[in-house]
């Protein structure tokens, strides 16, 4: 494989062939989805930086890779930083940079992997910004893999509590409302949840990389080769639903003159809209229906995320009852694969919702650690062990994190204290009453005031929405330092997930799936449900720290995780579970 510095030497020289002085680099592919597959890693392939957010902008005389608070260490070890320098993206935007090292420059971008929103912002900054017809990395990019190719299946009613019929009428009475013709969706996991299908086209989210127009009247335009949509899937989604190939999708839009067109700005690449307005189209922005509709669990889906959870804490319990056992001296690479070992054990499970994030010691301060051959480390006795993993059940999906003192001592007082308040974060946010409609940065606070009260923090979200048997990440962004104003509403599922990290030492993370339901009969008020079954490490927590209903607070929950798996272990792992949800 080239080295960074001949990469960026051979892009270099194709963009003085394209006419342009420097170029915009997405991590995200046309679908502009958090998960790429292999032949969409552009970002991964020039840079060597392989985080699941973050971007790149290249010009003649420097060169430079973004990516949020999750991913600074990890940038750090990827990246030769003897071509390419680092920063954090919401201290220092894109267009901001530019202006500050490469003003008046012509910097090119593909607009098919590049949002609306995004390009708007560079150009409001005074960017000079220019689409070019393909994408450069692909030129350079000599051994990129084939695209994916996997075939749909049905997802039938008893699962998703809907149709797809019934789906495509809610999402064309919305049009309807809103005077509005057409919807484009480019996001995959949109015409998944609409559609009721599913698909194994990318790693962990289990969809089929389509575009659809979805018109007002109720017909579908879905761009996919036919070949990838058997028969008797395409006879049950019926005549309203029309399979073409997706080299037919710029017709189709071009075909769209004259009709007011609906995009989510921030989900729809900039190719979409620049092709409406060559038809004559009336492109007008919009947020994705389905984000909201899907976001919103059915009961069938309720009742589903409760199943997965259930299948997934029994997993859970037998692998940290095997840890105890076998953990030290494995590596992290091993521990990773027992513990999809023992997912795997059930057949629901169709494999991992995230790339397993299995670390121990200094590693665990890397917030999206991966381990790998290179890198991984091997478990320690007196020490803490930080997992944050998930699997995708056909009944839903998880995510959850623990961190797991390993040997026979007690963490010191320092690590206690850390581990007591994030445990305490995540009990003020699983206790949390708050009236409809409030957006989740105003609970996100609550996961951290008890490490703001000794100067600690951590820089990512506090919780995201969680998909069924979909994406791990769902819209909405859940708990965010961010003023993001997407309300939290009743029936959705989101995590928990307060941490502390200390750079070349360690990291604690205590995560949970909950779902939001009415407080009181009006509703105006709403509360959370917990839905993970897995103990949490009592060996790290200071008792002292703790008030009383927080104590309550844990017991209730260790009472509920022992009645729910007890009945599905074996002797052995049953007294360890009894051991490990015994009252403080």
């Amino acid at each position: 494989m080239l080295n960074a510095a001949t990469r960026l030497q051979h892009l270099r020289a194709l963009l003085k062939e394209e006419g342009v002085d420097g170029f915009l680099l997405p991590r995200g592919d046309e679908y502009l989805g958090e998960y790429v597959p292999a032949c969409a890693e552009r970002l991964a392939w020039l840079t060597d930086f392989t985080g699941s957010a973050g971007f790149a902008i290249v010009l003649p005389q420097t060169a430079c890779v973004f990516s949020d608070g999750r991913y600074q260490l990890q940038m750090s070890t990827e990246v030769d930083l003897s071509v390419w320098s680092l920063a954090h993206m919401y201290e220092i935007s894109g267009p901001s940079w530019l202006m500050q090292n490469g003003r008046g420059l012509k910097i090119g971008y593909d607009p098919r992997t590049i949002s609306e929103d995004e390009i708007s912002s560079y150009l409001r900054a005074g960017c000079i910004m220019q689409g070019l017809n393909s994408n450069p990395v692909d030129k350079i990019w000599q051994d990129q893999p084939a695209p994916p190719n996997s075939i749909a299946e049905l997802l039938p009613a008893t699962v998703t509590g809907d149709t797809p019929h019934t789906r495509i009428a809610s999402v064309a009475a919305l049009l309807q409302n809103d005077g509005q013709d057409a919807i484009i969706l480019s996001d995959p996991t949109s015409i998944a949840w609409m559609l009721c299908i599913r698909g194994h086209d990318l790693p962990f989210l289990p969809v089929v990389r389509c575009f659809a127009i979805t018109s007002a009247s109720g017909d579908v335009q879905l761009f996919i080769d036919a070949d990838r949509i058997p028969a008797e899937i395409s006879g049950k989604l019926g005549k309203t639903i029309h399979i073409l190939p997706p080299s037919s999708l710029e017709d189709a839009l071009l075909a769209l003159r004259n009709k007011t067109v609906r995009l989510d700005p921030a989900r729809s690449s900039a190719w979409f809209w620049q092709t409406l307005r060559t038809a004559e189209a009336n492109p007008v922005a919009g947020t994705d229906p389905c984000l909201r509709l899907r976001a919103c669990k059915t009961e069938a889906e309720r009742t589903g995320m409760k199943q997965a959870h259930l299948l997934d804490g029994i997993a859970l319990c037998r692998f940290l009852f095997w840890l105890e056992q076998n953990g030290i001296s494995r590596t992290e690479i091993e521990i990773a694969q027992k513990l999809l070992d023992f997912r795997l054990d059930n057949a629901e499970c169709k494999g991992p919702s995230f790339e397993t994030i299995a670390a121990a010691g200094p590693n665990a301060a890397i917030m999206h650690y991966a381990p790998r051959p290179e890198s991984c480390a091997t478990l320690r006795a007196d020490s803490f062990f930080l997992l944050d993993s998930g699997g995708q059940y056909h009944s839903g999906t998880t995510d959850v994190t623990r961190t797991i003192w390993l040997g026979d001592s007690l963490p010191g007082p320092i690590l206690r204290d850390q581990y007591t308040r994030v445990l305490k974060g995540l009990i003020a946010l699983s206790r949390a009453v708050f009236p409809k409609e409030t957006p989740g940065y105003r609970l996100d606070p609550l996961a951290r005031f008890a490490l703001w009260q000794v100067d600690l923090d951590f820089d990512h979200g506090a919780g995201h929405g969680l998909g069924s048997y979909l994406s791990v990440h769902e819209w909405p962004l859940g708990f965010t330092r961010r003023p993001v104003l997407d309300p939290i509403e009743e029936h959705m599922v989101l995590t928990n997930e307060p941490g502390y990290y200390a750079n070349g030492s360690h990291g604690i993370r205590l995560e949970n799936a909950m779902q939001v339901r009415r407080h009181n009969e009006t509703g105006s008020f709403l509360c959370f449900d917990t839905l993970t079954r897995a103990p949490i490490d009592r060996r790290g927590i200071e008792i002292s720290l703790l008030l009383q209903e927080e104590r309550d607070w844990i017991d209730h929950f260790h009472a509920s995780v022992l009645t729910e798996i007890s009945p599905h272990l074996n002797a052995e792992e049953k007294e360890w579970l009894r051991k490990a949800c015994a009252p403080l």
